[in-house]
């Protein structure tokens, strides 16, 4: 029996030829029936099937009918994706953005072709394999894409009548506080609701600290209802030595716990749900059901801690573990030397070995991790037993902190270090100083200004004192200068170098200076404050300049005050809680890169051209602050200018002042000459011999002694002179030494005290009356000055 085609295979040129067929041969056999002949039905036949067959072969060689085109009507396709909430494209074959509503016009800022959309991370690479599922399959899913603050959730399908197109659609997940909806829930009668049903629950932080907590659970930990938002959850609890956990107020006869923790939302910091029950009929907690309990208590410890099994494996990290330990949460390695440098893995692995095969104490080791190899950190393992399949406790602390603090304790040393350095050099340097300057003084009173040797002398003494304003900057760093303190306001300071810094500035630069209300008084010396001003603002100034030197800059500089409570709320562990008066200034620079700012204070360190600065004017600027009792910190970031910023504490109502010291007026040379015997005691050679020549001259008798006991043989041998000049620090018996001596048997002696060193520095060595100080370097003009002025009795 012949099966009929089905609509499928059913071929029109097939059929119209088997119908021509049975059409010829009915012809065929009426010809024959009414002709009789046989030939004439035969080539009637023939005629025929000679013309069926053309006819077939003129619709097989014709070309077959082209179809049209499919037309798609994209306003109506795209008045449809304008009814979605959602943003969707619609893309072809090749690739192309057809069509887009304005959903995802808004939300991607345009129209970029999907995947290639501006989505955070591997948000790309993720949607793209998304996409190519949708090809394959005809449906492709991608969740937790991120642009900006949203969240999103693309869906693909392959689309058309011939499955030529791909529709995306993103949906935006909105988002609620679920942290702060549980909250609620809990304190509230949902939470009463679960105490009635025997579940006490409570809302931990990350930071493993009671955010929220049912009635039942404050009744049973502490006694009370509320009460416990703020207190470390672990505390609350106890284990005994089968594991079995207890609220620590009920103690160990209290029922046992079942802690169930609940991380409900997916997040670093996210709080977790607990919920505790009663399990009075808990069997002794051994192996799993401690481990459990045990990974319970791990997980809300606040501190780092880990699990380990016997194989060396991670069982269990919390989350201050992995924030100590820099673990990416997503992918957690999985052996504890995955997290140390490649030095350190045998050590820890041999640790953990050892513990885990019966070492019982704890030990503490200092390991490098991958992610941090310069600061070492304490890993402290422990052997753990009765935990079911862990064997070792690792505790990592989180020592960041701990690692800024040691680095800012380190760069104070140093500057402290340094500062003492500084002093030295200095009082060395005053020494020959001193006798160059004392030399170029006793060869000018041998010539006159026209001179051919008069230029060339005062030309070295002129280099001398610029050397010693060098020292004097040394000594500010050092904060061994002498300070004259007054109570003052800082805007009056910025006041009095204004137009000086408007000159200073340029043309390029722009001076801003803005002054805040309810300014405390400061304590401090006005010249000093603003040599600070000064210092700042040519630094700044020449930072703008170096960065762009055509470009408009701005040097601000701003006063304002700062409240004890704004400084509590800096939590800075340098600067002491007070009140205080803060200078500002702040350039439009380059900015300092962030492995010179911690050296910028430094004495001789500078970025300048060599032959462009000292490197000092910072390290005075740092001297004469920390001298004056207070604080500055220097902030920048590349590109965005830099800050400094100077604390100075607010003076207390009612205290005393000093007054500022009377300028004297220069006596002339011819006033200096005087008579009487002077002992001149010095260590230095050449300062001893410059002095000596230039007392001399002055027409005094001059001693001389090269250390204190020597002085005092001379007193003792020649009597009482009628003055005592001595130097303060001297081997053997220092001048102090000397002089208390010298008094016992002279006690009205007039005593001149000099030295390299700062008279602040050396104030409480040589507290005695009727004693000047004479600051080295000094001219020959200025040791006959003191001599005669002491002599008279001024």
């Amino acid at each position: 029996m012949a099966t009929l085609p089905t609509p499928s295979t059913w071929n029109p040129t097939r059929t119209a030829a088997i119908v021509a067929g049975a059409a010829t041969l009915a012809a065929t056999a009426l010809v024959l029936l009414v002709v009789g002949s046989i030939v004439a039905a035969a080539g009637f036949l023939a005629i025929g099937v000679i013309a069926g067959a053309c006819v077939i072969a003129w619709r097989l060689l014709a070309p077959a009918p082209v179809a049209a085109p499919r037309a798609i009507d994209w306003e109506f396709t795209r008045a449809v994706a304008q009814a979605s909430g959602d943003a969707v494209a619609i893309t072809d074959r090749a690739g192309r953005l057809v069509c887009a509503n304005d959903a995802y016009e808004a939300l991607f800022a345009g129209f970029p072709t999907p995947p290639g959309l501006p989505l955070a991370g591997e948000g790309v690479a993720e949607l793209g394999n998304a996409g190519r599922i949708a090809w394959r399959d005809g449906n492709g899913e991608v969740r937790g894409l991120r642009i900006g603050a949203h969240r999103l959730t693309a869906h693909i399908a392959r689309a058309g009548d011939e499955g030529d197109m791909l529709v995306w659609r993103f949906a935006i997940l909105h988002q609620h506080d679920v942290a702060a909806s549980t909250e609620t829930l809990i304190c509230g009668a949902t939470g009463d609701r679960l105490g009635g049903a025997g579940v006490m629950a409570a809302l931990i932080g990350p930071d493993g600290r009671v955010r929220a907590a049912n009635r039942v659970l404050s009744q049973r930990a502490i006694g009370g209802d509320g009460g416990l938002e703020g207190r470390d959850f672990a505390r609350l609890l106890i284990t005994d030595s089968r594991g079995l956990v207890r609220f620590e107020r009920e103690g160990l006869d209290g029922t046992p716990l079942r802690v169930l923790r609940i991380p409900f939302i997916d997040a670093e910091d996210a709080p977790v749900l607990v919920a505790l029950l009663d399990d009075e009929d808990t069997a002794p907690a051994i192996g799993a059901s401690a481990s459990a309990h045990v990974r319970s208590l791990v997980s809300l410890m606040p501190f780092g801690m880990a699990l380990v099994d016997r194989e060396g494996r991670f069982l269990q990290m919390n989350d201050a573990f992995i924030r100590a330990a820099s673990v990416d949460s997503r992918s957690p390695p999985l052996y504890p030397g995955d997290l140390v440098v490649r030095e350190d893995k045998a050590a820890v692995a041999d640790a953990i070995r050892r513990f885990a095969t019966g070492a019982t104490h704890s030990s503490d080791m200092a390991v490098r991790l991958k992610d941090h190899p310069d600061e070492p950190v304490a890993l402290t393992i422990a052997g753990a037993r009765g935990l079911g399949d862990a064997a070792v406790l690792l505790s990592l602390k989180d020592n960041s902190e701990e690692s800024r603090l040691k680095r800012e304790v380190a760069q104070a040393t140093k500057m402290q270090a340094v500062g003492q350095l500084a002093g030295g050099v200095a009082h060395d340097f005053n020494n020959i100083l001193t006798a160059i300057i004392g030399h170029c003084d006793l060869m000018m009173m041998r010539h006159s200004p026209g001179d051919s040797d008069y230029d060339d002398i005062q030309q070295i003494r002129t280099n001398s004192n610029r050397a010693a304003g060098l020292t004097r900057q040394l000594l500010a760093f050092s904060r061994q200068q002498t300070l004259r303190p007054q109570t003052l306001q800082l805007p009056d300071v910025v006041a009095e170098v204004s137009n000086l810094l408007k000159r200073l500035m340029g043309e390029t630069v722009r001076l801003d200076v803005t002054h805040g209300r309810g300014l405390g008084a400061v304590r401090a010396d006005p010249g000093q404050l603003e040599q600070v001003v000064v210092n700042l603002a040519v630094n700044a100034r020449d930072a703008m300049v170096s960065h762009n030197p055509r470009a408009q800059g701005t040097l601000t500089i701003q006063t304002k005050a700062v409240t004890a409570a704004e400084v509590r709320a800096m939590a800075s562990d340098i600067l002491p809680v007070a009140d205080y008066t803060a200078l500002v200034v702040s350039d439009t620079g380059g900015g300092i890169p962030p492995d010179i700012l911690p050296k910028i204070f430094e004495p001789f360190f500078t970025t300048k051209e060599v032959g462009k600065g000292t490197g000092l004017g910072l390290s005075t600027v740092y001297g004469i602050v920390k001298q004056s009792g207070g604080w500055i910190f220097a902030d920048s970031k590349p590109g965005q200018g830099a800050t400094f910023t100077m604390y100075l504490p607010v003076h207390a109502a009612g205290t005393a002042t000093r007054a500022p010291a009377a300028s004297r007026p220069a006596a002339k040379p011819v006033e200096v000459w005087g008579t009487g015997t002077i002992l001149l005691v010095e260590d230095e050679d050449m300062v001893r011999a410059v002095a000596e020549r230039a007392l001399t001259r002055q027409g005094y008798t001059v001693m001389t002694a090269e250390n204190g006991e020597v002085a005092l043989d001379l007193l003792t041998r020649n009597g009482r002179p009628d003055l005592l000049i001595s130097d303060v620090v001297m081997p053997t018996m220092d001048g102090p030494t000397m002089v208390r001596h010298a008094r016992e048997r002279y006690p009205d002696l007039p005593i001149i005290f000099m030295s390299g060193y700062a008279e602040e520095q050396l104030r409480k060595s040589i507290d005695l009356d009727h004693v000047a100080f004479l600051p080295k370097p000094f001219s020959v003009q200025q040791l006959a000055e003191a001599a005669r002025d002491v002599l008279a009795g001024r």
